[in-house]
């Protein structure tokens, strides 16, 4: 498909090189044949001027008045005008002309300068006229093709996200009913309420598949209860030699959301910090900020970092620096974010070796403090 592509970008810039060249010999022999007919006009001019009584200029006249494209003006000795044809401003065309070196010798009193014609000029913009219209229309035609394949890719994306979350509902369902059972048969047993949040945790996942492709209802939200479930859900299910840390305001920051998929994306981050200690020991922070109308939240780890030729392709589908995995966590967290919330994501800062910060901005509404 690559070579496809690269054959089709040759053959186009072949085409385009051929049709400049075609049109390029095509104006030069106008060229030379409008030379021609100006110097058969010359020497009409020059039998004109030596005409006497007994010259039959019937056929000098029809040389003369059959010029009706081609601007020309006549100069005595002096460079003062004495004859024009198809021109308006005299004066400034046959300066250009003689600068250009349109010119041919009627006599030794006069010279006649002439200027392309309006058609040739016409002729000699137009492979770039055409080639710049085709080009739009290409890209145009480009543009179309890939939206459409990358709308193509997003019904297939919703439909098995949503077909996922179906074939889960059932299974959730039957583990929620052997939990209820297993809480009267071992009211005791400390391992069945930590079952209970694991199944509840897979219906969370399951709602937030059935969600994709959708435009879910924000609604009014603690942030900071959500980065305790976070903290709570990483803490019990990473290394201990990795601490996770949150610093929250004194107060409570409401914000319109929809908790399930907000969620996902600081989940999301918080992974990606795990990973970037490869086994080692490390520390997640989590700040939550208030900075005029924007709440932002910031994932700072001790990692490994990212390389800065990488900063501008994290978020981009299929990037990864793992082993294992498709590289669509970062790019549908930006889309969660931007289109979902209309907010911003994006790496505020990293250094190899050292870690990196990710950071979460959303606005906040009207009527929030």
């Amino acid at each position: 498909m690559k070579g496809l592509k690269i054959w089709l970008v040759v053959a186009a810039i072949v085409i385009a090189g051929a049709s400049l060249l075609v049109s390029h010999y095509l104006v030069r022999d106008l060229q030379r044949e409008e030379r021609n007919n100006m110097e058969v006009w010359a020497e009409a001019m020059r039998v004109l001027t030596e005409a006497d009584e007994n010259t039959d200029l019937s056929l000098v006249s029809k040389v003369i008045e059959g010029n009706n494209t081609i601007p020309v003006v006549v100069l005595d000795g002096s460079g003062t005008v004495v004859d024009y044809r198809n021109i308006a401003d005299t004066t400034r065309l046959a300066e250009r002309m003689l600068a250009r070196g349109d010119s041919i010798r009627i006599n030794d009193f006069q010279l006649l300068c002439y200027d392309e014609s309006t058609l040739l000029k016409r002729l000699t913009l137009y492979p770039y006229w055409a080639l710049g219209i085709v080009s739009v229309f290409a890209a145009v035609a480009i543009f179309a093709l890939l939206a459409s394949k990358r709308a193509e890719q997003n019904k297939v994306w919703v439909g098995l996200s949503k077909e996922t979350a179906h074939q889960l509902g059932t299974p959730i369902s039957s583990l929620m009913a052997w939990v209820e059972i297993l809480k009267e048969t071992y009211p005791d047993d400390a391992l069945i309420p930590e079952m209970n949040k694991d199944v509840k945790r897979l219906e969370r996942i399951a709602e937030r598949f059935s969600k994709i492709g959708s435009l879910p209802e924000p609604v009014d939200e603690s942030m900071n209860a959500l980065l305790d479930r976070v903290i709570e859900y990483m803490d019990k299910r990473t290394s201990q030699k990795i601490a996770i840390c949150g610093h929250y305001p004194d107060h409570e920051v409401i914000v319109k959301m929809n908790a399930s998929l907000f969620e996902w994306v600081i989940e999301n981050l918080c992974k990606n910090a795990v990973d970037a200690m490869e086994g080692g020991s490390g520390r997640i922070d989590l700040w939550l900020l208030e900075e005029d109308d924007i709440v932002a939240v910031e994932v700072a780890d001790t990692g490994k970092g990212i390389k800065k030729k990488h900063l501008k392709t994290v978020f981009k589908p299929g990037f990864t620096t793992k082993k294992r995995g498709w590289g669509l966590g970062l790019s549908l967290a930006k889309r969660i974010v931007e289109e979902y919330h209309k907010g911003h994501i994006y790496v505020k800062g990293s250094e190899v070796g050292r870690g990196t910060t990710f950071r979460v901005e959303v606005r906040k509404m009207r009527g929030e403090r």
